[in-house]
């Protein structure tokens, strides 16, 4: 027997008797949840009307499995379908986000998870969906006024100082970026310049965060960045007056929207692009790693040159000895006084290297010495806002009631502030 068996009312229990004031109604079904959901994919399944259906609609959020799977939603103005296609399915390459689509298959449920879905055989593609091609031609139109020139786009600061990171304060977003800044470049000094970066109020938001940095006017770059996501997740950032303050900041703006495959107007008319948001962290910060190599491989080739530099002169004072012997063969005061000076020579150029390796061990020490892990060795710490994760290098900046995030040689403590005293006030 199934649910729908199971569930089916006896005939004999309705009352037909319109005219009789006390109408005998039904008793209320109950229902367990796996009864119900079993009883509505049968009665969807047994409408043979569901069964060969085509439905016409916009790509969204689309995503193909490991499997081969293909998960997607399909869109029109007011609403959305869950739809499925298994890799046996044609057409896959027409599933991207945006793409106006002809989809045939069948209407289920999924009861793992009680959602309606369409489950698809075939798809076919119907032209450009109403956001892909808004954003097209918003392209077209800004390209053509010069907004995504090359030559106009500026170079990254080598070692930048201060960073402006527009961007939500609730994503993984700006912890992932943070956490990249303080691995490869901690001497960096971060403000983040929080904003919606999603729905309708994004668009305003961000110009007002790209605003604000400008009006401060001391950031030598600022990074635009959200987490990956639809279409119409992604949208504020292909809306024209975002594009419009990107072109028009006085700061270079590097964009990191969306993972690596998504696309914005906002990655066209920035200074630069990166796929991802750590990516952007990483294009912007130095590694102090590398910065160090550097510093050594070159203090190496100097001092090599240098003694590649005395060898040549020794063999050069050795050549002009010899000539001068063969020119004055009986002149033995000559060559006497010649031994004597590459005796000085080579003693002083036994002096010149040791003290040039001296110095260069006493800049390779230096150069330990003042990294981070060296000082917060020697006792010290590293103290910064919890929320911002900015840096506190004067006790006016927090208040009562800050939380702290403090950074030890091994390990962090987090705090709150019970009071703050300036130096002078000590």
């Amino acid at each position: 027997m199934t649910p729908l068996d199971r569930f089916t009312p006896d005939d004999s229990l309705i009352n037909t008797n319109l005219e009789e004031s006390n109408l005998n109604l039904l008793p209320t079904m109950t229902f367990t949840v796996s009864d119900l959901v079993v009883y509505i994919k049968e009665m969807l399944e047994s409408n043979p009307s569901l069964a060969d259906v085509q439905v016409t609609g916009e790509v969204s959020n689309n995503h193909r499995a490991a499997s081969g799977h293909s998960y997607f939603s399909l869109r029109d103005e007011s609403s959305v379908l869950r739809c499925v296609m298994f890799r046996s399915g044609v057409g896959h390459k027409f599933l991207s986000d945006g793409t106006q689509t002809l989809v045939h298959g069948r209407v289920s449920f999924y009861t793992a998870r009680g959602d309606l879905q369409l489950y698809a055989d075939r798809v076919t593609p119907e032209g450009l969906g109403a956001l892909q091609q808004a954003f097209e031609e918003l392209k077209r139109r800004l390209g053509a006024e010069g907004l995504f020139d090359p030559s106009r786009k500026r170079n990254l600061p080598k070692f930048p100082q201060r960073l402006a990171l527009i961007t939500s304060p609730d994503g993984s977003v700006m912890h992932d970026i943070l956490n990249v800044l303080r691995r490869r470049y901690p001497l960096v000094e971060v403000t983040v310049v929080p904003t919606a970066v999603q729905g309708a109020a994004a668009a305003h938001g961000i110009v007002d965060a790209l605003c604000a940095v400008d009006r401060r006017a001391n950031f030598d770059v600022a990074i635009v960045t959200r987490g990956g996501g639809s279409l119409e997740d992604l949208w504020p950032f292909n809306e024209e007056r975002v594009a419009r303050a990107i072109f028009a900041s006085r700061t270079p703006i590097i964009s990191a929207v969306g993972h690596e495959t998504d696309f914005t107007i906002a990655d066209l008319v920035a200074d630069a692009r990166a796929p991802t948001p750590s990516t952007a962290a990483e294009l912007v910060a130095p590694d102090q790693t590398e910065i160090a190599t550097d510093i050594a491989r070159m203090i190496s080739r100097a001092a090599l040159n240098v003694e590649h530099s005395f060898s040549e002169r020794h063999v050069e004072l050795e050549l002009a000895a010899d000539r001068l012997l063969t020119r004055s063969p009986n002149i033995v005061g000559a060559r006497s006084d010649v031994d004597e000076l590459l005796r000085v020579a080579r003693l002083a150029m036994s002096h010149f290297l040791e003290r040039y390796k001296g110095q260069i061990k006493m800049l390779q020490t230096t150069i330990s010495a003042l990294g981070p892990d060296k000082i917060l060795a020697r006792g010290y710490a590293i103290v910064r806002l919890s929320e911002s994760s900015q840096v506190v290098r004067d006790a006016t900046s927090i208040i009562p009631g800050d939380q702290l995030n403090i950074t030890l040689a091994k390990g962090e403590i987090e705090a709150i502030t019970k009071s703050s005293r300036h130096a002078r006030d000590a």
